[in-house]
């Protein structure tokens, strides 16, 4: 693909996103919650995690612990048997109670609809407090960038760069901020659901002939490299 000006690149992203939209109806967050509390906890959750697995661990700890001041008198501990299936259950569970104690001490007991606010909670970083925010009522507009949305950032040739901050910079100018939590979902379930890591389904893809590909190994070079022993031991860690 030809180097493009900021106004062709603007006009492919919005080709893009409308095609995503097509293929993707209502796409919204995989996560279940009620409630801005549960919508922390279980963004919080699934770091490195899946949202299937996190719908499942959920519904007893929200049964458990259904409010802030709950979380708050908790210990790690406590909250660590029901978690353990979500990885780094430790560091979650320290990163809850916290960002409970936080929200009891600083902000009444409620959970901020500032981003910036949200990144002042223990264990809440940049990602996590712009998907909070996208989908709380009166929340920020943002552009959060996680692995899938800073890979096919890159794959569509919609950013270069390879840090998160720098790729919503990029994406953020690509279209106009009232698009921009739809885009991100549209840009997870994409990425989940068809141009995956390893095996991009390039064939099937809605955004076929407009998508640069970069990064996507050929065809026939993966079926080689699936075939490579030395390769198949590296990509396990061996």
């Amino acid at each position: 693909m030809s180097r493009e000006s900021l106004r062709e690149k603007r006009a492919r992203a919005r080709w893009l996103f409308d095609r995503l939209e097509e293929a993707y109806p209502g796409a919204t967050i995989e996560l279940s919650y009620e409630g801005d509390l549960q919508l922390l906890v279980a963004v919080i959750l699934s770091a490195q995690c899946t949202d299937k697995r996190v719908n499942l661990v959920t519904p007893a700890l929200f049964d458990r612990y259904p409010t802030v001041e709950a979380f708050a008198r908790a210990e790690p501990a406590d909250l660590e048997p029901y978690i353990r299936s979500c990885g780094l259950f430790r560091s979650k569970a320290r990163s809850i109670i916290a960002a409970c104690r936080a929200l009891a001490a600083d902000h009444g007991g409620r959970v901020p609809q500032s981003r910036a606010a949200l990144q002042t909670l223990p264990g809440v970083g940049a990602k996590t407090a712009g998907v909070v925010t996208i989908h709380l009522a009166g929340g920020e507009p943002a552009f959060p960038v996680d692995t899938h949305v800073g890979r096919l950032a890159r794959r569509l040739g919609l950013s270069r760069e390879p840090l998160p901050e720098k790729v919503e910079r990029d994406l953020r100018r690509l279209l106009p901020e009232e698009r921009w939590p739809l885009a991100h979902q549209l840009l997870v379930r994409h990425g989940r659901r068809r141009c995956t890591a390893r095996t991009p389904d390039c064939a099937g893809c809605p955004l076929s002939g407009r998508c640069p590909k970069r990064g996507v190994e050929p065809a026939k070079a993966r079926r080689a490299s699936r075939g490579d022993p030395r390769r198949a031991a590296r990509e396990e860690g061996g």
